[in-house]
């Protein structure tokens, strides 16, 4: 029985980054060996056991054998007598294929380190293309390590066409789409990630709202870029700025879907877009199961996010509307966000990325401004029902008018 660091942990040593997660394969075990041992069984599909102590996951060496579709359509076996070697076979990329013993000593059978050193993700074998999910965790490696110059080897890039093409990414579940893209969205150029799909096909077939928006021109006035799609990648850029926060960049990069289905007799303009982009927000959020929060924020970041940049011209009673379609006076979280979301767009073009964006603190502070309303007192006024709310909504917009005109004064 023999143990090895495996996967992800021995290729970030290798990069010198830090480590989060260690993975371990077992070698010459049974189940009932690791059992004694004090291991607990977790696996549903194969024997994985968590450490008595560390409750790190270790799996006993496998192999796999494709029996069906999708990316559970596989037929496990795991035994002593299954090497190292054949363990590592089945593994996505030659980076992630390698091991290292409790001495420190490598087990490279697949030249992982080579290409580490030369910085290309490239895959262990052809039964790459049996499994759809590695289109996703390459993309997502991709953008996690684009900064570091790395690159998808051409053949392995045609490997995830070809899944594409063949169906086979059809047959993912929403929920795993989600979880690579959720994880991809945190990682330092997520749009390398939607790039790559698009350059395999996936994209088309996983987010149609997104790729449709490739080819719609916008007015060069306002977007030198022209293109949409170009346009909704340098905004999700910008969101990698200015926050890390996953939802945040999620919304920015869905702000303007409702552009892919303008009537094409007003292009290059897009009246309209703000609820259009709403629903087609609301479709993609549900077909991907997306939770609540990054559902809510896209929701609001594509329906408000014209309403922001226009925050001059909005009179005091549409200011105090959009304040609460953002929950502004029960939390300022959401509005916090928002506005990142609506900088990040205005940020988001070729020349525009150091511009001052007033609005994002004017929001803020108007919001401020309303919510320092006393609504207690006025409920104390003796007044009931109906005339209590319209007494509160019109000191709120009193308010709003007054620090927007100490605002626009500034």
């Amino acid at each position: 029985m023999k143990t090895y660091l495996v996967g992800g942990a021995v290729r970030d040593k290798l990069l010198g980054l830090p480590v989060t997660d260690q993975d371990w394969v077992v070698v010459g075990a049974t189940t009932e060996e690791m059992e004694s041992l004090g291991y607990q069984a977790v696996g549903k599909d194969f024997p994985v056991f968590l450490h008595p102590e560390t409750k790190e996951e270790y799996a006993l060496a496998r192999t796999e054998r494709k029996s069906g579709v999708g990316y559970k359509g596989f037929h496990v076996h795991a035994a002593p007598e299954v090497s190292l070697e054949d363990d590592l076979l089945r593994r996505d990329l030659t980076i992630n294929a390698m091991a290292m013993d409790e001495q420190g000593n490598i087990t490279d059978p697949f030249h992982g380190k080579d290409d580490l050193d030369n910085k290309i993700l490239r895959h262990v074998s052809a039964a790459f293309s049996e499994d759809p999910l590695r289109v996703l965790r390459v993309a997502r490696l991709a953008a996690r390590f684009d900064h570091l110059g790395f690159n998808i080897a051409p053949d392995t890039l045609e490997l995830m066409t070809h899944i594409c093409s063949s169906g086979e990414i059809q047959h993912l579940v929403a929920e795993r789409i989600w979880q690579e893209t959720w994880r991809a969205l945190s990682e330092p150029n997520p749009e390398v990630y939607f790039e790559t799909l698009r350059s395999c096909g996936a994209l088309a077939v996983l987010f149609p709202e997104i790729d449709a928006l490739f080819g719609i021109p916008q007015v060069m006035t306002w977007h030198p870029e022209i293109d949409s799609a170009i346009h909704s990648l340098e905004v999700l850029k910008q969101a990698c700025i200015k926050s890390p926060k996953a939802e945040i960049r999620f919304a920015a990069l869905c702000h303007d879907l409702g552009k892919a289905n303008t009537d094409q007799t007003i292009l290059p303009k897009h009246h309209g877009h703000e609820q259009r982009g709403y629903r087609l927000v609301k479709q993609l959020c549900k077909r991907l199961k997306v939770p609540n929060n990054p559902r809510k924020l896209a929701e609001l970041v594509a329906e408000f996010h014209t309403q922001c940049h226009q925050l001059e011209q909005l009179k005091p009673s549409t200011i105090l509307r959009l304040l609460s379609s953002l929950s502004a006076f029960r939390s300022s979280q959401m509005l916090e966000d928002f506005t990142i979301c609506c900088e990040a767009d205005f940020n988001g073009r070729p020349g525009w990325q150091h511009l001052e964006y007033p609005q994002r603190s004017g929001l803020i502070r108007i919001a401020q401004a309303a919510n320092q309303i006393d609504t207690q007192q006025i409920t104390n006024q003796g007044h009931s029902g109906a005339k209590i709310g319209e007494l509160i909504t019109k000191a709120r917009i009193d308010a709003i008018k007054k620090e927007k005109e100490l605002w626009l004064q500034s």
